[in-house]
């Protein structure tokens, strides 16, 4: 009877790191790390040794030092006497907030203006061709300029929504004279001003400015006063690092989620019965419920109200001081910054869109009208779920752009991370690599945390295989 031996195995060689390809690639690459980390390393000796002949030296203890500047857009509390640390956070919130609102609004245009350039009326598919080509082609940093010049130069004074004496007096004549009794200390409010305009022009006397959105709304040349949303009942909160959190607002947040959380569970028992029965219940005012009333009774027990802005009067109704007061007041820098960004980025998911929905088969269209689908419900239903996977991997990219672009806001004066940070600390300090190298490794941060969680939501929306 025979036996096969086993063939002997070979001894290692060092040769075999070289010939062998087997283990070819991982010398490769082991000596390609070893380059790039001597590399490293001798860069970063040679920066120290050139900053150490020049008397410096790598520290980062300025970020404790009094900041001494103001920073008007600011949404934790912030003086002068605030450290640089502080004011580099700040700057990074404004940078969030505005990359935050300019994905959303940049999305909800793009995907309109996207749609609507493969539109069958040849008047709407010009239309957003032009604007698709007329943003992707003009330097963003124009608009933002444009947009911010339009708001400063073109809108009234805050002087000029005063309410004066002459005004009240006539108001208040007319009002006699039409029939009504007024009482000595009767107060005159804007919208009673606002309803004789054509009186106080007949008198020579020029109507005040109003207020837009129902009178809640001033927008002057110094920024848009806006109302504050205030509670009389709040419940409470306390402080991290001098950063106030509110259990009220913890508590909107929890109970909105919970809300969104039951609302997906009950559109996935529609859509079991659905796959079961072939009919689909109608469950969109039970969602809209369920979201919306228990944050709404949430908020009245609370006891939400609305703080208007406005002029401080006297008794009867004169204004006072110079400055609308209350309210929130939005520096026009963040909103022509918000406004140029989301259009500028828009055009550019426009077209993402655009390719999207042409990659998706004509037949998918047909089969969808044969079924009896409307064209609005065939796009909503059964176009755009489809295209989601071409549009998501080029949306992440205009994403990461805007996000990015909010560093052209220094060019208005808007304080975000680059002017803060990379700005007015850069400059004062003298700490150019310090304030770089920070400003680097948030934004590959800000850039990796977007990235990936784009790419969760496009490994979600991905074809399963069966």
């Amino acid at each position: 009877m025979a036996y096969v031996a086993e063939a002997p195995k070979e001894s290692f060689r060092l040769s075999m790191l070289i010939y062998d390809t087997r283990f070819r690639s991982i010398t490769i690459q082991v000596i390609v790390l070893i380059l790039a980390l001597l590399f490293v390393g001798w860069l970063t000796d040679n920066t120290i040794k050139n900053l150490a002949a020049k008397d410096k030296d790598i520290n980062f203890s300025f970020l404790w030092n009094r900041a001494g500047y103001d920073i008007d857009q600011q949404l934790i509390p912030y003086t002068n006497d605030s450290t640089h640390g502080r004011a580099a956070v700040v700057g990074l919130l404004n940078t969030l907030v505005v990359a935050f609102f300019g994905c959303i609004l940049a999305t909800i245009i793009g995907v309109f203006a996207g749609v609507l350039r493969l539109s069958n009326n040849w008047l709407v598919a010009r239309i957003m061709t032009v604007y698709v080509e007329i943003f992707r082609n003009v330097p963003l940093l124009l608009w933002i300029i444009l947009a911010f010049t339009v708001f400063s130069e073109t809108r009234p004074e805050p002087k000029d929504y005063k309410i004066t004496a002459p005004m009240v007096e006539l108001v208040k004549q007319k009002m006699t004279e039409e029939g009504e009794t007024l009482p000595p200390d009767f107060k005159v409010t804007p919208r009673m001003v606002s309803s004789y305009a054509d009186e106080l022009e007949a008198a020579g006397i020029e109507p005040p400015q109003t207020e837009i959105f129902f009178g809640t709304v001033a927008v002057t040349n110094r920024g848009s006063n806006i109302p504050m949303p205030l509670l009389s009942r709040p419940l409470g909160g306390f402080e991290v690092a001098g950063v106030p959190i509110s259990f009220s607002v913890l508590a909107v947040f929890a109970l909105l989620a919970a809300s969104i959380f039951v609302s997906r569970k009950l559109s996935r028992r529609a859509a079991a019965i659905q796959e079961e029965t072939g009919v689909r219940p109608v469950i969109w005012w039970k969602n809209l419920a369920i979201i919306v009333l228990p944050v709404s009774l949430l908020l009245w027990a609370m006891g939400l109200h609305w703080e208007i802005p406005g002029f401080a009067t006297d008794e009867f109704g004169v204004s006072k001081g110079f400055n609308i007061v209350g309210g929130i007041n939005v520096a026009h820098s963040f909103t022509a910054l918000l406004i140029a960004l989301s259009l500028y980025t828009g055009a550019y998911i426009a077209e993402a869109v655009r390719g999207g929905i042409l990659a998706i088969s004509r037949g998918q269209t047909e089969a969808a009208y044969a079924l009896g689908l409307r064209p609005g419900k065939t796009m909503r239903l059964v176009i755009l779920p489809q295209a989601l996977r071409v549009i998501i991997p080029p949306l992440i990219s205009q994403y990461l752009n805007l996000t990015k672009n909010t560093t052209l806001g220094m060019a208005i004066s808007y304080l975000d991370l680059k002017g803060t940070l990379g700005g007015i600390t850069l400059n004062q300090t003298g700490r150019e690599l310090e304030c770089m190298l920070l400003m680097m490794l948030i934004y590959l941060i800000l850039s990796l945390i977007i990235s990936s969680l784009m790419n969760v939501f496009n490994t979600a929306m991905k074809l399963k295989e069966r």
